[in-house]
């Protein structure tokens, strides 16, 4: 018997064996299909995409969607600059860093016929002075930066000029974002938001240095959580945001200002080192889809790009006016386009300035 034992041994071992060899062998297939999966590397703000539509895009298209945030457009581009363009396919950029960052070669040419579904773009939103040609972005989506306060706290504010109050010491809350900030100093100044004049940009700056004592705190990573929280009563605020806030805090309120709220457009741009353009391109298309615009308003709270997408939504969003101002308000505002190199220097010196006090 023991013969017979030794083939036995031998044949259970060999069998060991191979299972072994065949276990090692597809670990090593999975961890190169992993090595080698797709992925996309998405750079934008904090809680800017919808969550359902990214899982939505990563099981259509069996790819991973990394995405990586940012607190303004400031360190946006600076972390791009420093990565000449690489790093990322597919980041978001406000409309006054578009043509700057273009003129450096940051960023890659679009192919729009890669892009069918942006066909359905509000005309309004194409053609702007950052990108006539639309050679580099495309809208995502469009806000307002206006007034927000707790009703239960504050009796009611209608002009920026408000916010410089004696009453809101301590109280105010600014965006942390260098154009929304002088935008709103130079409105109340009577200028406009794009000015590059430095005697007005310096007027605007000793403004907001007027305001300093009534100002609590910056914020652009969740502009409406100070006023859900009651850290802050009163200040600026995006819409979307004030949106978000209202479905925690009824008594948040938004309020377009008196001088002329500013106005804003985000976009999709891809940077020239991407790797994953062809992918880039079909996630832009994606995202253009009506279905996935709707979703943008209904769980962001802000206005999506498309006329397809807002004809999806229900009447009670599709007719709420901090979503979609009025057009007698938006008249009033001015949408923030760049400035040119020697004024935004000028900007960023008071801006320095201003935050170091």
């Amino acid at each position: 018997m023991e013969p017979q034992s030794a083939w036995c041994r031998l044949k259970r071992n060999q069998k060991l064996m191979n299972n072994l060899v065949k276990g090692i062998a597809l670990s090593a297939l999975l961890m190169l299909g992993t090595a080698h999966a797709k992925q996309l590397n998405v750079y934008a703000w904090g809680g800017y995409l919808p969550e359902a539509s990214l899982r939505q895009f990563e099981k259509q298209q069996g790819v991973t969607v990394n995405y990586s945030t940012f607190e303004n457009n400031e360190s946006m581009y600076t972390k791009l600059k420093l990565l000449k363009g690489g790093g990322y396919d597919v980041v978001f950029a406000s409309a006054y860093f578009i043509e700057k960052m273009g003129r450096e070669g940051l960023l890659a040419e679009l192919d729009l016929e890669q892009i069918p579904n942006m066909k359905d773009t509000m005309p309004a939103l194409l053609g702007q002075a950052h990108d006539p040609q639309n050679r580099y972005s495309l809208p995502y989506i469009w806000g307002v930066t206006g007034l927000s306060y707790n009703a239960e706290m504050v009796d009611g504010v209608t002009r920026w000029a408000d916010l410089w109050k004696p009453e809101f010491a301590g109280q105010v809350m600014l965006i942390d974002d260098i154009r929304d900030v002088f935008g709103m100093a130079l409105k109340l100044n009577g200028y406009s938001i794009n000015s590059q004049n430095p005697q007005q940009i310096e007027k605007a700056y000793e403004s907001l240095k007027a305001l300093q004592a009534n100002v609590l705190l910056y914020n652009s990573d969740a502009p409406h959580v100070p006023y859900v929280s009651g850290e802050a009563s009163v200040g600026m605020q995006w819409n979307g945001n004030a949106y978000q806030g209202q479905q925690e805090m009824p008594e948040l309120k938004f309020v377009m200002p008196q001088e002329g709220a500013v106005l804003w457009m985000d976009n999709f741009v891809i940077p020239s080192g991407s790797e994953n353009k062809a992918l880039a391109h079909q996630f832009i298309n994606f995202m253009y889809q009506p279905e996935s615009q709707a979703e943008i308003v209904n769980s962001l709270g802000y206005a999506s790009a498309t006329t397809r997408g807002r004809a999806l939504l229900n009447d009670a969003i599709r007719n709420d006016v901090t979503i979609f101002p009025s057009e007698a308000d938006m008249v009033k505002g001015e949408f923030i386009n760049d400035v040119g190199p020697e004024a935004l220097a000028i900007y960023e010196k008071y801006w320095q300035k201003l935050r170091n006090q």
